[in-house]
């Protein structure tokens, strides 16, 4: 099966022909022409691998690889950063900070970024490797069923609740905030929709449901919230 490469970059030339570069050399592409778009592409389309220019409209580079390291869905994809000459020591130590797995300087080598990524996709877990199940304190879920024990019982949750439980628990002390909580179980773009009481009544229903363990999502005031 043909692994499956995401581009995200608003130059319409390089777009084009790195991606018949990649499609010649037996992956499958996938183009998007701003980070916006391309996170969206991501949640949907699951790539093996993303590739991002820094500099794009609506959203560049660095807040596209944080979003997709932030993403229970997406977090293990590989993501190689494309960047101008002009990119500092300082950009670099900081995308790396922000979960980038390599980065490529303007103007590249075609067959480097190609070794490039496939030593990102032989260390990637592959996706049949994901984790299927999550154990925490007496809660089961299992992702692949989508299906939710406590204590031996059968918990009935939405579809959005049970993304949202996998998404709190799967990062387990981090705060999520609601623009990132729309983003990745509702599939919104904040610029469009960013109502965080839509996240406030499903959390408040999900915590009826776990009962006393509903106490361990913990509001954080302005921002979102956190399983601990």
């Amino acid at each position: 099966m043909k692994e499956t490469v995401l581009i995200a970059d608003d130059d319409k030339e390089l777009l084009e022909i790195l991606s018949r570069y990649l499609d010649g050399r037996g992956f499958t592409v996938i183009a998007a022409e701003n980070g916006a778009e391309g996170f969206k592409t991501a949640l949907a389309k699951k790539p093996d691998l993303v590739i991002t220019d820094v500099e794009m409209p609506l959203m560049d580079g660095f807040a596209l690889c944080r979003k997709i390291k932030e993403s229970h869905a997406l977090t293990r994809t590989p993501v190689i950063i494309m960047s101008g000459k002009k990119i500092s020591e300082m950009d670099m130590v900081s995308g790396y900070g922000l979960g980038a797995d390599d980065y490529v300087v303007k103007p590249f080598s075609y067959p480097v970024l190609q070794a490039k990524i496939k030593a990102l996709l032989r260390r990637a877990p592959k996706k049949n490797q994901d984790r299927t199940k999550i154990k925490k304190a007496g809660l089961e879920i299992n992702i692949a069923g989508r299906a939710v024990k406590f204590k031996g019982g059968v918990l009935k949750l939405t579809s959005k609740e049970f993304d949202l439980l996998v998404l709190l628990v799967s990062k387990e002390g981090k705060v999520l905030t609601f623009n990132s909580l729309l983003e990745t179980v509702w599939g919104r773009d904040p610029a469009d929709y960013n109502d965080p009481h839509t996240v406030e009544v499903h959390i408040s229903n999900l915590r009826k449901k776990l009962g006393a363990f509903g106490k361990r999502i913990i509001a954080v005031a302005g921002h979102g919230y956190k399983f601990e």
